[in-house]
Order: structure tokens, then C-alpha cells, then sequence
């Protein structure tokens, strides 16, 4: 893909600056349907310009600048429609979160599968350095924040050891589910998976027998 392709009002969505007008859903809506249309019809992410999404959405190119800065922000709000929404922790335990956690991953791992036109745009964005640079930081990163946060919550309460490597952890229940999701299609996809993943990890990251809490009498 060519660069980044700058709107007169400089960053947008991506680069967290402020609108020059209020948003509306209705407009955004038919600009986002408007690079579906174009995904369906077959055409690669690399071919999308902003022109043309003004065209077949039937705005102007500064309609689209004002709420994304270029291609890049408009391709990763397409992708985060396109997947099922991110969840709301339970907050109830660190296992009932992690669980929602996996669940999510589990959910866009069918999504992808089903949907062969969202499995040609990831590779597509895999294999732009700048666009797969921008996604991970809007959607991908923000998520694995997330759970390292779910699983510090974990330690504080006794529910991991205190000395578990929590990035480590965290790549330690996300990797089963990834794996199945991308490289083994083969490989179901099951209800109940989640809690598989969670309960066999936490097998070996519990605390040991000493250091688990008592409730105070």
C-alpha cells in the first residue's frame, strides 16, 4: 500500500484529534458500508483510496478526513464492525474474566472463518507493515492491556502466585485459542473451549497450597 494519506484537518480517529464537527452515525455508517461494498466486490485494500470510498459512499473526501485521518484509520474501524464487539469483564473473578476474554477471541476466530472475505482482508493487513502497525496499535494492544490488567487484578488477590510473569501468562492463555483461530483450521472452535484454556493454565499458575488466602472469620 502508498502511504498514509493525510486529510486537511490532520489526524483523525487514529490520531486522537478533535473533530471539526459532530459526528454522525448515519454518515459513518454508509462510509464503512461503502468499503464493505468494495471488499465484496473484490477489490484489495491497496486499491481503496479515500476517492474512491467518497465515491460509492456518496460523501466527500473531507467528510471522510474529518473522522478518519487516512486509509489506514478508516481500514481498522471497518475491521472492528466487521468482528463481534469487545465484552464487558464480569469483574467477578479473575478466571470469569479471563474466560469473557477468550470467549471474545473465540467468537472473531468463527467470524473469520466464516467470513472469507474478512480472512483475505487480515492477511491483506498482515502484510502491510503500515496498516498492521496502526490496527495493533488501536485494536490489538489495547486488548492485551486488558487482560494483563485482568491478570495483575489475579495476583493482588491470590488467585495467581505472586511471582507468575503476567505478560508471559497472558501469551500462555491467548496462544491455544490463537492457534486454533488462525493456524489450524482444522482444529473446532467448540463452545466451552475457554474454560478449558483458563482452567488448564491455571492448574500450573495457582498459588501453592501456603499461599492461598482464607477468607477472615
Amino acid at each position: 500500500m502508498g502511504g498514509v494519506e493525510q486529510g486537511p484537518g490532520g489526524a483523525g480517529r487514529g490520531g486522537g484529534a478533535a473533530r471539526g464537527r459532530p459526528r454522525s452515525e448515519a454518515v459513518e455508517r454508509s462510509i464503512i458500508e461503502g468499503v464493505m461494498r468494495l471488499l465484496e466486490e473484490g477489490i484489495p485494500l491497496a486499491e481503496i483510496s479515500i476517492e474512491r470510498v467518497a465515491r460509492i459512499a456518496g460523501v466527500g473526501k473531507a467528510t471522510i478526513y474529518r473522522r478518519w485521518s487516512g486509509r489506514e484509520e478508516l481500514f481498522c474501524d471497518v475491521m472492528r464492525t466487521a468482528e463481534p464487539p469487545d465484552p464487558e469483564l464480569p469483574g467477578t473473578s479473575m478466571r470469569d474474566d479471563l474466560i469473557v476474554v477468550l470467549e471474545s477471541h473465540r467468537r472473531r476466530g468463527l467470524a473469520n472463518r466464516s467470513s472469507a472475505i474478512m480472512h483475505n482482508v487480515y492477511a491483506q493487513m498482515k502484510s502491510s507493515p503500515k496498516l498492521w502497525r496502526v490496527y495493533h496499535t488501536a485494536v490489538v494492544e489495547p486488548r492485551r492491556l486488558k487482560a494483563l490488567d485482568v491478570l495483575r487484578r489475579g495476583q493482588e488477590n491470590g488467585e495467581i502466585r505472586a511471582d507468575v510473569d503476567v505478560d508471559l501468562a497472558n501469551d500462555l492463555f491467548v496462544a491455544p485459542m490463537l492457534v486454533r483461530a488462525i493456524f489450524r483450521p482444522d482444529a473446532d472452535l467448540e463452545e466451552g473451549l475457554p474454560e478449558r484454556i483458563v482452567d488448564t493454565v491455571l492448574a500450573g499458575l495457582g498459588p501453592t497450597a501456603p499461599e492461598r488466602r482464607r477468607d477472615p472469620e
